[in-house]
């Protein structure tokens, strides 16, 4: 597979029926599903789940995404999406990278860039990122690659 960054984080999937919108093909809001799919099972994968993030009173909740979308996904392929953590301030704010791919030609389906910022969960104020999240999402950090979205 040709990944944008080496050691992606990656799920599978495979496009179902429910998935398809009336012009035949993967609807765009299920694509950002994915999307959401993938990082947090990276974050679960990090020790960072949902009873982390309540234990904390904490968590990462998206303030943009920006999404390119290159090819269709069609019923019954099977795809993979990538994920990579590229920024952190280590307070407030962080950086992912996302990349679908169709194995079966190797064809980048979409590019995605997310920032996140940390919050709160009991008043949904921004607030500090705590020592778990500096600690557990700075594993994963990536040196930072130009790929412009």
């Amino acid at each position: 597979m040709s990944w944008d960054l080496p050691t992606p984080f990656v799920i599978d999937l495979r496009v179902e029926a429910d998935d398809i919108d009336g012009l035949g093909h993967a609807n765009n809001a299920v694509y950002v599903s994915w999307l959401e799919r993938c990082a947090w099972r990276h974050s679960q994968s990090l020790g960072l789940d949902l009873a982390e993030y309540r234990r904390l009173d904490r968590a990462m909740a998206v303030l943009r995404h920006e999404i390119d979308y290159l090819a269709a996904a069609y019923e019954g392929q099977e795809l993979q999406v990538g994920t990579w953590i590229v920024e952190s301030d280590q307070r407030l704010k962080m950086e992912r990278r996302f990349q679908l791919v169709r194995p079966e030609d190797g064809t980048t389906l979409l590019r995605a860039k997310t920032i996140f910022v940390c919050i709160e969960l009991s008043s949904g104020k921004p607030r500090r990122m705590p020592v778990e999240f500096v600690e557990g999402y700075g594993r994963a950090l990536q040196e930072p690659f130009p790929l412009e979205l």
